[in-house]
């Protein structure tokens, strides 16, 4: 990209700080301010990276081609909104919206404004499962597992619309196809919200989904399995690794089991994400996530919601 996208950073509480340290980095955007309703953390992230705070995005809306939401979930379709309607690209962190009706609002907005729509699903750039959708598949059950100690971010929404949503879209991803019934249960511990929950998915070409997430854990484990056909994936996301074990049969030889490691370029993949948002800003493409596909992993997540009875 020959010239600089200039960027800001809706929303700097951990996550948000974290965009804009990013941007601040890249050779592709300049970063021209943050936004917070609470301006003294506006003020201590701006002054970091030596650019200007507002309580308010509308002062920086004059001044930027895009922006990164990362304001509580509750907020995500009016600032997305906002942005659109001025004109400015936007990255929302997921899930996109807190109901179908204000994601699909999001989603037609954007296509309306001619303008890109991102949504922050990170694992889906994790470079481990990157190479995992390269490769052919065809998984027969997956177990998934992420979880996490407690803490005081994210609360505003339960576990499921939390860290779930991240595997039920690598999951929908690896398998391709429609869910055809689902069972979940999901338990509130340390909070009002579900804070640990199960669910079961099968889908219309008989592969089962086991998923579970915590919040409130004392390790943080944060793994994916995939069974198939004489093959067997095991993929970490924290150490950015996958394996693969297979059958091989040879004439006139035993069948032997042979370790693969998937091939994997480690990096911090909310910097993949942000500069996969910026290149589909300059070339007017899609990024890897759109508003589309947002909607879609947050459909499933409310689908897992209900299932649990909240």
């Amino acid at each position: 990209m020959s010239e600089r996208t200039k960027v800001a950073v809706v929303g700097v509480g951990h996550l948000g700080s974290r965009h804009a340290r990013i941007y601040a980095e890249s050779p592709n955007a300049e970063l021209v301010g943050v936004a917070d309703v609470d301006l003294a953390k506006a003020r201590a992230v701006a002054d970091a990276h030596g650019v200007r705070a507002a309580a308010d995005v509308a002062e920086l809306i004059p001044d930027i081609a895009a922006a990164s939401v990362a304001v509580p979930t509750v907020s995500h379709r009016d600032v997305t909104a906002e942005l659109l309607e001025a004109g400015v690209h936007v990255l929302v962190e997921k899930p996109m919206a807190r109901s179908l009706v204000e994601a699909r609002e999001m989603v037609d907005l954007a296509r309306e404004r001619a303008r890109v729509l991102a949504v922050g699903h990170t694992e889906r750039h994790n470079p481990a499962v990157e190479a995992l959708l390269r490769g052919p598949r065809n998984p027969r059950f997956i177990e998934v597992h992420r979880l996490g100690s407690f803490s005081p971010r994210s609360l505003d929404i339960d576990v499921v619309l939390d860290l779930m949503i991240h595997d039920l879209d690598v999951v929908a991803a690896l398998v391709r196809q429609e869910v055809s019934s689902l069972e979940a249960l999901g338990v509130p511990v340390l909070t009002g919200r579900v804070d640990i929950a199960n669910a079961r998915l099968r889908f219309k070409n008989g592969c089962v989904a086991n998923v579970t997430a915590s919040r409130v854990s004392q390790e943080k484990i944060r793994k994916l399995r995939f069974f198939e056909p004489e093959r067997y994936v095991s993929l970490d996301y924290q150490k950015q690794e996958a394996v693969s074990y297979r059958l091989v049969r040879s004439p006139g030889a035993s069948p032997e089991i042979r370790r693969d490691d998937l091939e994997v370029v480690q990096d911090e993949p909310l910097r993949r994400e942000l500069e996969d948002f910026l290149r589909a800003v300059a070339s007017g493409g899609s990024p890897k996530v759109d508003g589309e596909g947002g909607l879609k992993a947050l459909e499933l997540a409310l689908q897992v919601v209900e299932a649990m009875g909240r």
